[in-house]
């Protein structure tokens, strides 16, 4: 067990009760859960903070849709909007939030999505509207209000929940008991060359219930880089001096990555979801315009949406789409695909 931030365990303690309080009430019945006849798949984790559960989303709705009518439902955080909404060619990330408008720039229409802070009347509304035959929630595993048919944990194989603490000493938004309501734990961002050794090393840490599968995934990306009209092959950007911008919760990944294509980059960090403003917008041409003659801008899918958006950046920014490589992908498919069927 790790902490954080020692000094706020006596306000850890507090939280673990609240949090404990609230989980029991449910588990007894107490507080309602509602239960929908069409299946519900529900992706999340007992942590703050990324742990892969956008690529994981995308997976899902990308693997159903092309059996059955899908949808997705998201709080649409960050935006300015409230109440229930679709996502369509009019919407922007203001009105949708940036990871539901990341979904829909890569998927267009192929499946619905929608956006939602309360999740059971925006769920109710988007399986009848849409008649959909499964759908997929993003980052409610602590919304007990809705019960899923189907739940996948996420947790980082570099910061794993069962090395973390409750908030806020540590990044847990609920006890590691809670890991006991998942169906399929993904231990997610691993690395490409990680060992069978190391798979039972982590499997018998997170010691899963008998009925619990534990896979493992790591994230690849594309072999191009896009902007709003060029693309880039990514062994070319040796030739480019570098301005990676990133508003997410861990872009370590990101530039571990970019360091095998150039040693020529500059790394302008933002929080999470950062919400850019007109003088973040000049700050990056300022140190955009301080690179050499061949230079681009290089951001992540999730924050183009948002970086586009300024007319000074639509023609100068790229991004590196990402995508997930599950081990025993088979394996994975059937689980989800025959919870669906059989639901």
């Amino acid at each position: 067990m790790r902490m954080k931030r020692w000094y706020l365990y006596p306000f850890s303690l507090g939280y673990h009760l609240a949090t404990g309080i609230r989980n029991a009430l449910y588990n007894l019945g107490i507080k309602k859960s509602t239960k929908f006849r069409t299946p519900i798949i529900n992706v999340g984790n007992l942590s703050v903070g990324g742990s892969g559960k956008s690529p994981m989303v995308m997976y899902l709705a990308d693997l159903l849709s092309k059996n059955f009518r899908t949808g997705v439902l998201s709080r649409g955080y960050g935006r300015v909007t409230k109440g229930y909404g679709i996502v369509n060619y009019e919407s922007n990330y203001k009105m949708v939030g940036d990871e539901a408008m990341q979904l829909f720039e890569r998927f267009k229409n192929r499946f619905v999505i929608g956006v939602s802070e309360e999740r059971v009347p925006g769920a109710k509304k988007l399986i009848e509207d849409m008649d959909l035959e499964v759908l997929v929630l993003d980052d409610a595993y602590q919304h007990r209000a809705i019960k899923a048919g189907f739940n996948i944990l996420m947790t980082d194989y570099n910061d794993p929940y069962f090395r973390d603490f409750i908030l806020p000493a540590g990044d847990l938004r609920e006890s590691r008991k809670g890991a006991s309501r998942a169906n399929l734990i993904m231990v997610s961002k691993c690395p490409p060359d990680l060992t069978d050794e190391k798979k039972q090393y982590y499997i018998s840490r997170i010691r899963p219930q008998h009925y619990q599968k534990v896979f493992f995934s790591s994230i690849s990306y594309d072999e191009q880089v896009f902007s709003v009209d060029k693309v880039i092959p990514d062994n070319n950007l040796a030739y480019y001096d570098i301005l990676l911008v990133t508003g997410i919760a861990n872009p370590k990944p990101l530039v571990e990555h970019l360091a095998k294509f150039s040693q020529r980059v500059k790394h302008l960090k933002f929080r999470d979801h950062h919400d850019f403003s007109d003088d973040d917008i000049k700050n990056i041409l300022s140190e955009y315009k301080k690179l050499g003659e061949y230079r681009l801008i290089l951001t992540t899918e999730k924050d183009y949406v948002r970086l586009k958006s300024f007319d000074y950046l639509r023609e100068l920014v790229y991004y590196w789409p990402i995508n997930v490589n599950i081990d025993r992908r088979e394996e994975f498919n059937k689980i989800i695909m025959n919870y669906v069927r059989k639901n």
